[in-house]
């Protein structure tokens, strides 16, 4: 299977760049598993395809504010930091640019030095580790000094960070939006309830390595990225409890998808606990937990675009993904979104 089965043409002004001012009112790509057929409709029509007694799975992971501007103290060199992993006693793994200014011992002052940072050490992929020293709550200062790490393909400035916060966001640590979530509101998600749909959450923390792209021409030679993940004992038993009781689980994003399929036994039972996890679903998989799935329209060639195409079959998401480019829907993060079952 080769990368370049993953390709389609995708004009420019269809990325979209800002979120919509009303969550809620994107619209909504509907596609059958069972025969390929699209339907065009809006993100709160979601209410129709949503079955008493079924699941929807969301991921409850909070974005930091991970990008911080500073300057070395001994040249006044502006530096670019974005944190990706915390290690330990405020050492995180953080990309920087430009790196060759970057050498171990370099002093980093941010915000007047309320924050100062020590390149401590170089790690895979060039990554630095870096020692942060400050007075105070660490995330009440990045919040004061840091910025929303948009995807490289959005060029907008933010205007308000709760924009690429889900309304569900709970537990800091991703460097990226679950942007399927994103759609929804407070009410809708009430209403999702009135009707009778359970609503389970799983945390599973984005790192930027899914902006990566596949470098490899043969899909299988790909090495993913890993992401920590949760799934508590209350939550498990939901959703097995769903698929016992005859519902459908529905995946809100491929995050959400990633994670259950991750902590899933052969066996089609949802296991608690937490960990890293690298799975990496193009077609060919077989899935052991989820029965459909809410999600973005995604890059060409991406990782995240065989996914979806493991689930429905390639030749029907490329075919949607057409449908969609025809009737100008608005792609990626902020755009509009698909939901497969």
């Amino acid at each position: 299977m080769k990368t370049s089965d993953f390709y389609y043409d995708l004009p420019q002004e269809l990325i979209a760049q800002d979120p919509l001012e009303d969550r809620s009112s994107s619209r909504l790509l509907h596609l059958s598993m069972e025969d390929g057929s699209i339907e065009h409709r809006h993100f709160t029509d979601i209410l129709d395809y949503l079955n008493k007694g079924d699941c929807l799975v969301i991921n409850d992971t909070k974005v930091i504010p991970a990008r911080l501007y500073g300057h070395k103290e001994d040249t006044g060199a502006v530096i670019e930091i974005l944190l990706l992993k915390r290690k330990e006693n405020d050492i995180w793994e953080c990309l920087v640019k430009p790196g060759k200014k970057a050498r171990p011992g370099a002093q980093i002052t941010f915000g007047d030095g309320i924050l100062k940072g020590e390149i401590i050490d170089v790690v895979e992929e060039g990554n630095r580790l870096i020692q942060f020293h400050y007075e105070g709550i660490f995330e009440e200062i990045l919040d004061q000094l840091g910025e929303m790490p948009l995807p490289p393909y959005i060029t907008h400035k933010l205007k308000d960070k709760n924009r690429y916060q889900t309304v569900y966001a709970k537990n800091e640590g991703s460097a990226a939006a679950p942007t399927a979530g994103l759609h929804f509101t407070q009410e809708l998600l009430e209403q999702v309830r009135e009707n009778g749909v359970n609503i389970a959450h799983v945390t599973l923390h984005v790192g930027l390595g899914t902006f990566r792209p596949v470098k490899v021409d043969d899909v299988e030679s790909h090495h993913m990225h890993s992401e920590f993940y949760v799934v508590e004992e209350d939550q498990a038993k939901l959703i097995n409890d769903t698929k016992k009781n005859g519902g459908r689980v529905i995946s809100v994003g491929t995050t959400s998808c990633r994670t259950l399929e991750s902590a899933a036994g052969e066996d089609g039972i949802l296991r608690a606990g937490s960990g890293w996890t690298d799975i990496f679903i193009y077609p060919g998989y077989r899935f052991k937990i989820i029965d459909g799935l809410i999600t973005n329209f995604h890059l060409p060639e991406s990782t995240l675009l065989m996914l979806v195409s493991a689930l429905a079959g390639k030749e029907k998401i490329m075919h949607a993904y057409e449908e969609a480019v025809k009737e100008r829907y608005r792609f990626f993060s902020f755009g509009d979104a698909m939901l497969i079952v």
